[in-house]
């Protein structure tokens, strides 16, 4: 429940934001959190933080035309939603997906604000994107919607204002496209301007495995701090695209047994282990579709036509696909099946529902803004390797992002315990993240 003391603020929220129920979603469970704070810290309230918060510093929607190989012209709508830089620049992906529309963007940012600030690291919140779907378009298609998206985004853009980076629909070769535009355009090679980029060409080592990889340290951490760990236990994983593989990885490396990946259609269940050379050959390789690593795989390996991932019996869940993947029939299933730890991979893919059964349950839960802060922190750590025009090797910048992780876990722990919470990471991670937030932007002042 929303503290009485918050409810005006959040009510006007809503009244300002009508029909973006994901935002709305978002900004509910922050204000949930705070309700400790309001004695605490009166300076938050007399300078009007929340509301600040809630309002982004800048919202640009604008018009993508391009045209597609049949040369018919094409038009798609492009966001970014520009939210806060008391930190530091705007730092927040792009996401190109048919459902893309602003209330999605303006719940992406908000989180974004809260991840960034829990990294440490001098990064403010923000998040764009696409209603255009790449997937099944030709590379030429993909290069021209991308020209013309950054025709308008670019004037927007730069290394000290703001630093978008890939999300959903958006890898190195859109980004290859996005900042060719950008430099075409400035006539500059301000490599600090976008991260995700290709090796060759101001991009860091560990990037694409980050956010993944950063989702299972998370959950390693809850696990350790309960005397557990990864060691010969079953994980159930949702998606197969970056994130999804690359926290299969990381399972693996733990000690995990991860069983499970999926895509629109359906799920795998491989009991042996999901074969990881393989479904990265599938899947980033041929762009193929999840029925086919059963096929190819053999053996044990099933697939399941829709129905719900969430029914295997897993002891670690790491929810890697989209938001609200994950609903509170799902949750029940996984808690009377025994799951310990829940580690969110992807944006928000726990309902609210689902997130009070787990912690009802006394699961260890993770949620996105801390459990999946790894991709934000290493394009974070681009951004330093470009500004000295360095690189750094894979086992130090790997080295960099568990440190950081480790650091987030602490932070989350050590301030749910601070406010009389303990254990409660969704608490420990809003409340640290504000703070952070907030108190820089009190000493900015009112603007």
């Amino acid at each position: 429940m929303i503290n009485s003391a918050l409810q005006n603020t959040y009510d006007t929220v809503l009244t300002r934001n009508p029909g973006e129920p994901e935002f709305h979603q978002a900004a509910k469970e922050v204000f949930e959190s705070l309700e400790t704070l309001q004695d605490r810290h009166p300076e938050y309230a007399a300078n009007g933080i929340l509301m600040r918060l809630c309002e982004p510093e800048r919202q640009l929607i604008f018009r993508v035309p391009w045209v597609d190989d049949a040369g018919t012209v094409q038009i798609n709508r492009g966001f970014r939603v520009e939210y806060n830089s008391a930190l530091g620049p705007f730092k927040g992906g792009l996401r190109f997906h048919p459902s893309v529309n602003l209330g999605i963007v303006k719940f992406l940012g908000f989180e974004q604000i809260f991840k960034n600030s829990l990294t440490g690291l001098p990064i403010g919140g923000g998040k764009g994107g696409a209603d255009f779907d790449p997937r099944g378009r030709s590379d030429g298609e993909v290069m021209r919607f991308c020209q013309s998206f950054m025709s308008e985004l670019y004037r927007h853009m730069g290394e000290y204002t703001d630093v978008p980076a890939g999300d959903i629909g958006v890898g190195a070769r859109e980004i290859g496209y996005l900042f060719g535009q950008y430099k075409r355009l400035t006539n500059r090679y301000e490599a600090g301007v976008l991260t995700g980029k290709g090796l060759d060409w101001g991009g860091s080592l560990v990037r694409t495995e980050a956010t993944g990889y950063g989702a299972a340290i998370f959950a390693d951490e809850m696990l350790k701090a309960r005397g557990s760990s990864f060691d010969g236990r079953r994980v159930g994983v949702s998606g197969s695209g970056n994130v999804a593989i690359y926290s299969i990885e990381k399972a693996k490396q733990l000690g995990g047994i991860p069983v499970t990946a999926s895509d629109s259609g359906g799920y795998v269940v491989d009991e042996n282990g999901i074969d990881l050379e393989l479904l990265q050959q599938i899947k980033e390789v041929e762009r193929g579709r999840i029925h086919e690593y059963a096929e190819r795989r053999g053996g044990d390996a099933r697939y399941v036509k829709g129905g719900s991932l969430w029914d295997v019996p897993v002891d670690i869940a790491l929810p890697s696909a989209t938001q609200n993947e994950l609903d509170a029939d799902a949750a029940r299933t996984l808690v009377s099946n025994g799951v310990e730890a829940v580690s969110e991979g992807a944006n928000m893919p726990c309902t609210p529902e689902a997130v009070e059964i787990f912690r009802g349950a006394g699961v260890a839960f993770g949620p996105g803004k801390a459990a999946n802060a790894g991709g934000v922190a290493t394009s974070a750590l681009e951004m330093q390797q470009n500004a000295c025009r360095d690189t750094w090797s894979f086992e130090y910048t790997e080295g960099r992002l568990t440190e950081i992780m480790k650091n987030i876990h602490i932070t989350c722990l050590e301030t749910a315990e601070d406010v009389g919470r303990p254990g409660d990471y969704v608490v420990g991670a809003n409340v640290a993240g504000f703070r952070r937030v907030a108190d820089a932007m009190i000493a900015l002042g009112v603007i």
